[in-house]
């Protein structure tokens, strides 16, 4: 199965499952930081990156080293962590920390019973220097599981600024706006919107976006948790918003056909690349990692952003997902684990990576002159102060068979919607059923 990826960069992965899990030392170094000494030890961490993700977080795990003169490995899993870390914990091979990209794997991980409670200390941090709406989404009941070490703002819409320019057309502020937006840009001669179709977890976002802003934060965690069915009145509505977007072949680069058969870095070529197809693509704020390491665009300049505009006279939405930090009980070296994690919680941590780039950090503690771009530093901004009103991914909070996998359940409904959106009270249908199934399982 398929697990879906919200801060992905999905062109190295393959290359990462090929090769298999990849380890990555650093030798120790003597101990500072409150003379906590770890020389000797050795810690091994689990996680989807790979590529630059994967070279950006090995310098977090490096600063550990020198501060406390741990070793570390890290083990890439590619998209399947589940999988890959319960046949690791079967086979007496647990890593000790885990970065689990899914609320709904962190939620799995804590019923079977495999993580540990985080320290005080850690939990502290959390207290202090992130929004309450953080450690509800790495708690299970009232315990905290998880720590959110790296976040993504999927209400970013990224765009050339040329091809706008040339259109003489402004970031929109309403969905509506954007749409007419659209057409201007797609009457000057490009096509408005690149979709990536071909992976079904993007058309989520869209979706979760519009219903955020459309129907509101509390309807929102009630359809997230199943309070709510899908075949709800609100959920058609956004199908129908959405459904503006999918059935106009004027706004979409290649029409539908185009969109089911481009994958998620293919929409961000279709802008940013060597031949323009489209003036807009909308994904997270990751999409200018592609735009900067594969092709080159200096982000604030040949690539900028709009924040995903409000819908219906609701307010702009912030959809975020994220990585979180968590302990295995079957580890074979918990004390030194429970040190990086109180670790990964410090602002101290965070600005190795922000410093590096392709990273947002929720600690709101952490100096957003540590970022190495204007751009990264305003969405970075945008989500700290979005603060308790921030959602975390829907499709990232329900089961896979719902939410996460390749050609089933939400994703594949969502394609079968974008090849013909002419019904969404049927969708919203086959919505339901597929999410009743997968939440009684």
């Amino acid at each position: 199965m398929m697990r879906r990826r919200t801060t992905l960069l999905a062109s190295c992965t393959a290359l990462a499952l090929a090769l298999g899990a990849t380890a990555c030392g650093g030798g120790p170094v003597a101990a500072g930081g409150g003379g906590k000494s770890l020389s000797g030890q050795t810690i091994t961490v689990a996680g989807v990156w790979s590529g630059s993700e994967q070279k950006n977080f090995q310098k977090v795990l490096d600063a550990f080293t020198a501060k406390t003169g741990a070793k570390t490995q890290f083990v890439s899993t590619g998209d399947n962590v589940s999988t890959v870390v319960g046949s690791k914990i079967e086979g007496g091979n647990a890593p000790d920390v885990v970065m689990v990209p899914q609320v709904g794997v962190l939620q799995q991980f804590a019923k079977e019973g495999w993580l540990k409670p985080l320290s005080k200390t850690t939990e502290q941090s959390v207290d202090t220097n992130y929004a309450s709406v953080w450690k509800k989404y790495g708690s299970v009941g009232d315990t905290l599981y998880g720590l959110y070490f790296k976040a993504a703002h999927k209400s970013t819409v990224w765009y050339s600024p040329d091809a706008l320019a040339q259109a003489g057309v402004k970031p929109p502020t309403t969905y509506d706006a954007m749409l007419k937006a659209g057409h201007t840009v797609s009457d000057s001669g490009l096509a408005a919107f690149s979709v990536a179709g071909q992976d079904g977890w993007t058309l989520t976002d869209w979706f979760e976006n519009i219903y955020l802003s459309q129907a509101g934060p509390e309807k929102y965690d009630a359809l997230a948790a199943h309070r709510l069915k899908w075949t709800d009145p609100t959920v058609v509505d956004a199908l129908t918003t959405l459904g503006k977007l999918f059935k106009d072949k004027q706004l979409m680069a290649g029409g539908q056909k185009g969109a089911l058969n481009t994958d998620f870095p293919g929409s961000v070529e279709k802008v940013f690349g060597p031949k323009p197809e489209a003036g807009m693509v909308y994904e997270g704020d990751f999409v200018a990692g592609v735009a900067k390491d594969q092709f080159g665009k200096k982000i604030g300049q040949d690539a900028n952003f709009f924040p995903f505009p409000a819908v219906d006279g609701g307010k702009a939405p912030v959809v975020s997902g994220g990585d979180a930090a968590v302990v295995l009980k079957d580890g074979k070296n918990q004390k030194a684990a429970m040190t990086f994690l109180e670790y990964l919680a410090t602002p101290e941590a965070a600005a190795v990576w922000a410093g590096a780039g392709g990273f947002l950090s929720p600690n709101k503690k952490l100096d957003l002159a540590s970022y190495s771009d204007d751009i990264a530093r305003e969405t970075a901004k945008s989500l700290v102060a979005a603060g308790d009103s921030v959602r975390f991914d829907m499709s990232d909070q329900a089961p896979a068979a719902f939410g996460g996998t390749k050609g089933a359940g939400e994703w594949k409904i969502l394609q079968d919607f974008l090849r013909d959106p002419s019904d969404p009270k049927a969708t919203a249908a086959e919505l339901e059923k597929a999410a009743a199934k997968a939440y009684q399982g």
